[in-house]
């Protein structure tokens, strides 16, 4: 594998995980969790991609191994290339990305449906995004790190959004 390091050698998954790393060492399942907790609002990591990006990581030199926790759990840590990496990472971002939503393709195509499907599709996702919301909110409401402020209202922002784009779609 060739030397890593690089803005174009590190993809947002990558980037995500470097950057949970600067608090310290985390083994694969606390990177889940932090991942989620986070991000989750914004930018979703599967198990299987914390653990696939993982070896990757290290075998590129941006993290070594740590601590052998219980269970056999192993413990990752930030190197000093890991982290040029990740300053590369960010300052190499071109502007703007993709919305990828599984959700607003179902609803452009929700013409489609039968009715009742139609309605529980809006329902089960009116469900979700009001859910978000809320918590989004609470969370915009007890941050005071401007940069994590400006993000979560960027998620309450979105999941209201959401909410408005279901509310929108014709039941009949």
């Amino acid at each position: 594998m060739p030397p890593r390091g690089r803005a174009s050698d590190v993809n947002a998954t990558a980037a995500a995980l470097l950057a949970l790393l600067h608090t310290g060492p985390m083994t694969g399942g606390q990177l889940v969790n932090a991942a989620a907790e986070r991000f989750g609002a914004f930018f979703s990591l599967t198990r299987s991609q914390v653990y696939r990006e993982l070896p990757a990581l290290t075998a590129a030199g941006l993290l070594k191994l740590g601590d052998q926790g219980p269970r056999a759990s192993q413990q990752y840590v930030l190197t000093a290339a890991g982290k040029r990496a990740f300053r590369a990472w960010l300052t190499s971002g071109g502007g703007s990305d993709a919305l990828r939503s599984p959700l607003v393709l179902r609803l452009l195509h929700a013409g489609s449906l039968t009715v009742r499907q139609r309605a529980e599709l809006v329902s089960a996702g009116r469900e979700a995004f009001s859910t978000r919301l809320a918590s989004a909110r609470a969370a915009a409401r007890g941050e005071a790190d401007p940069f994590r402020r400006a993000v979560a209202d960027f998620a309450v922002a979105h999941n209201r959004a959401m909410v408005k784009l279901l509310d929108a779609i014709p039941l009949d």
